[in-house]
């Protein structure tokens, strides 16, 4: 049984060091947070420009254009100089642009460099040959870094909208603007999340430490599968300079898969009696859910979530995985001792005589 176990383990753990690395990647698609209170979107692009898209991501951190339009699209810089051209022949940035170093932070602290003057002849230096952007946009989310708006400081308990905001273009000889709002919304309350995400971490700690069965973890390990599955399914579709949105839910689903897997074997090893295979599983399985939950926790106490599905949904999912992906490293690293132990030769057995195992 030993030997088994041993070999079980050796392959999970390279299963788990090929498979590991793919979920903070397809979790947070791209590194960024996955939670935030505050939240940006586009409410019109006007006038309507076929073949022009545009949408806010990261919750307003970002803008995105793709023009498949054929007709250069044009964007000005925060003093109104020439910043971005984007059309068929790709993307040409103004290296002249103070907004090509002040885009380049978050917040804006990047120090600008003597030659970026708004007034000075443009210098286009193309930076990709596809004809789709992401930048920072300052106008369209709030720039203060830990501080909250004054509107939202005065009275936090209720949804604001923090800005309305405006990005000019120009469609080769066509003036346009990007219309869009910046909200800011109050958190879930920590005593609705927070016991219910305590309570599955002890029933699964418990499980392992006193349970007469495995059965219990055998299906604590299959609903962590299940949140696993939606966790990689739900997956956020990316921005345009990181990939499809196909890539990023297949990346996502490596681990899942993973996951899925050993709760299969887990399962029909709980319902054999087989607590030390069940617990070493139950090892196993929890640092693939953390692997895929514990990047995202930020949804636990944040009012927006980037996910495919329900808000709720996704809430749930990242609880679980993050409960029940620490409860079962501690209950199986226990249990697995445990159950090793009830299947072990009796007092006074002889040795070499067979030994009737339930």
């Amino acid at each position: 049984m030993s030997r088994l176990l041993g070999r079980l383990l050796t392959v999970l753990a390279g299963i788990l060091a090929l498979l590991g690395p793919a979920g903070p990647a397809a979790a947070h698609v791209g590194g960024e947070a996955a939670g935030s209170d505050f939240d940006g979107r586009v409410v019109a692009l006007t006038p309507e420009l076929p073949g022009v898209g545009v949408r806010v991501l990261q919750f307003g951190d970002e803008l995105e254009l793709v023009n498949d339009s054929g007709t250069e699209v044009l964007v000005p810089g925060y003093s109104g100089e020439p910043y971005l051209r984007i059309g068929p022949e790709g993307v040409w940035r103004n290296a002249h642009s103070p907004a090509t170093y002040i885009n380049l932070d978050r917040y804006g602290r990047t120090a600008l460099p003597e030659h970026a003057d708004p007034d000075a002849t443009a210098r286009w230096e193309q930076v990709s040959t596809q004809p789709e952007y992401v930048w920072h946009d300052h106008r369209t989310h709030w720039m203060s870094e830990d501080v909250l708006p004054p509107r939202v400081a005065a009275d936090p308990t209720r949804e604001h909208v923090v800005s309305e905001w405006v990005v000019p273009l120009r469609h080769g000889e066509v003036e346009a603007e990007i219309a869009g709002v910046l909200t800011w919304s109050p958190p879930p309350s920590p005593w609705l999340v927070w016991p219910l995400v305590a309570g599955l971490l002890a029933v699964a700690v418990t499980a392992g430490l006193v349970a007469r069965t495995p059965r219990l973890l055998g299906a604590l390990l299959g609903a962590g599968a299940l949140a696993a599955l939606w966790h990689a399914l739900a997956t956020p579709e990316p921005s345009v300079t990181t990939g499809s949105h196909a890539g990023a839910i297949v990346s996502a689903l490596m681990p899942a898969t993973a996951a899925l897997l050993c709760a299969v074997l887990g399962v029909r090893a709980a319902l054999r009696g087989n607590g030390a295979m069940t617990s070493l599983l139950a090892v196993v399985t929890g640092w693939l859910l953390l692997v895929q939950g514990l990047p995202d926790v930020d949804v636990l106490w944040s009012a927006n979530v980037l996910s495919a599905g329900p808000q709720a949904l996704a809430r749930v999912a990242v609880g679980v995985l993050a409960a029940l992906g620490i409860g079962l490293l501690i209950g199986g690293i226990a249990a697995v001792r445990r159950f090793r132990e009830d299947r072990a030769v009796p007092a006074g057995t002889g040795a070499g005589r067979p030994v009737p195992v339930a």
